[in-house]
């Protein structure tokens, strides 16, 4: 009864197991992977609330059209001999015994309760209105920093899942290996019981067997670890492993010229624009400003008392003309700012060029390395294939067919390496030539 027990806990547990292990592998599809990094990436995120900020800032400038009304309540109280004939004139409360001379210049005190709104309405302020031009601008420049940001994360996603599909590959490879090792080692432990063959042949395909096991063990690790950073790119929690699509030698369907419509460099661009209206903004701060105002208040004695009311309303012309050189300097640092961007903006289009030159020299190179390994594949195999029929005549030895499997296998984890290699420069270079 106990062992029947023990034996039922432990088929439980690994039946378990085998269902943890499946809750914890999930199909992934590259559309999938860049759609979920695009939408849930803390970098796309903040490149949204930047680009929100940039919009509240635009919102802001809504005030150069807008009335601004302020109202308020103040209580006073004073001896002055002018305010407390004027808080008499306010309230309309002047009799002829206030002007008593003992009266004007000793009074009692006296209070007032003022209740006032103020209205200001801007009417042309072109400074303003160029200041708004450049906000609009910097709202442009940031929904295309976000473009460019969600362009980068695709290409870093789609990294990341080639690397997954190469360590899929060689793991396939590492498998088959360990498959030909397995029944090479089982073939040289017959030969030796038979005494056809020494011990060293025996232990040198068992050595074989373990190195491959080895690798394959770290290979799964690698492929656990590729799997966290895939789920860290895309914005989830780390532990799921992923089954991914085979690799395969993807089709160059890319540009090879540099686009002038890169997000990037339009967003520069933008930015440039933006430092021309703040320039503009600044010139016209040169000019008159004309606004209106008007306020409309109630005077009393007693507070909650609204008796006297009065009106103020004009038209106000203001012209700074002399600041001491401070717009004229501020102008200087506007265009110099604008110089430093159109400069850096030159060196970042000369430097993707450059990347553009290199990485189509890189897809030329992985091409040719790619058809090499497959020819170089298909001589390996038939070494093998050759060897392993001479083993089982006794011509040849057990390390000579060892050495030929683990050149096969090295040419097939070269050629997986080498499409890994081609598929990436594909992908950079479409990052790299991404127009509208």
């Amino acid at each position: 009864m106990n062992r029947f027990f023990v034996f039922s806990l432990f088929l439980f547990s690994i039946v378990y197991q085998e269902g943890i292990a499946q809750d914890t592998s999930k199909y992934l599809g590259l559309k999938d992977a860049i759609s979920a990094a695009t939408a849930s990436n803390d970098a796309v995120r903040i490149a949204l609330i930047n680009e929100q900020l940039a919009k509240a800032k635009f919102k802001q400038t809504d005030a150069i059209f807008l009335p601004q009304v302020n109202f308020s309540y103040t209580a006073f109280s004073t001896n002055n001999p002018l305010n407390a004939f004027g808080f008499k004139l306010q309230q309309k409360n002047i009799s002829a015994t206030d002007f008593n001379p003992d009266l004007l210049n000793h009074p009692a005190a006296t209070a007032d309760f003022t209740t006032k709104i103020e209205v200001q309405q801007p009417l042309l302020n072109a400074d303003l209105l160029y200041q708004r031009k450049g906000a609009a601008l910097q709202v442009e420049m940031y929904q295309l920093m976000t473009k460019r940001t969600k362009e980068a994360l695709a290409f870093e996603t789609e990294k990341a899942y080639l690397q997954l599909q190469m360590l899929y590959s060689a793991a396939t490879v590492l498998n088959e290996a360990l498959e030909t090792t397995k029944a090479l080692y089982k073939n040289a432990t017959d030969y030796f019981n038979q005494g056809l063959i020494q011990k060293s042949d025996v232990l040198n395909a068992d050595v074989q067997r373990i190195n491959i096991e080895t690798q394959l063990k770290n290979t799964r690790s690698n492929i656990e670890d590729a799997s966290d950073m895939l789920s860290l790119i895309m914005g989830s929690t780390p532990g799921t492993v992923y089954t991914v699509d085979s690799i395969i030698q993807n089709s160059n369907n890319t540009g090879t010229q540099l686009s002038a419509d890169r997000a990037d460099f339009k967003a520069m661009q933008k930015g440039m624009d933006g430092y021309q209206m703040m320039i503009a903004s600044s010139r016209m701060s040169y000019l008159p400003r004309l606004n209106a105002f008007a306020s409309w208040q109630l005077n009393d004695k007693a507070m909650l008392g609204f008796n006297a009311n009065a009106y103020l309303a004009g038209i106000q012309l203001s012209w700074n003309i002399f600041n001491g050189n401070r717009t004229k300097n501020i102008i200087t640092e506007q265009k110099l700012e604008k110089e430093k961007l159109s400069r850096e903006l030159t060196k970042q289009k000369s430097e993707s060029q450059l990347a553009i030159n290199h990485t189509q020299r890189q897809l030329s190179d992985a091409d040719f390395t790619i058809r090499q390994q497959q020819y170089a594949i298909e001589q390996a195999a038939e070494a093998l294939r050759v060897l392993e029929n001479r083993y089982q005549q006794g011509l040849v030895k057990t390390t000579d067919v060892l050495l030929a499997q683990t050149q096969l296998s090295q040419q097939k984890l070269s050629a997986v390496q080498a499409i890994f290699n081609y598929n990436v420069a594909a992908a950079y270079l479409q990052f790299l030539t991404t127009g509208k």
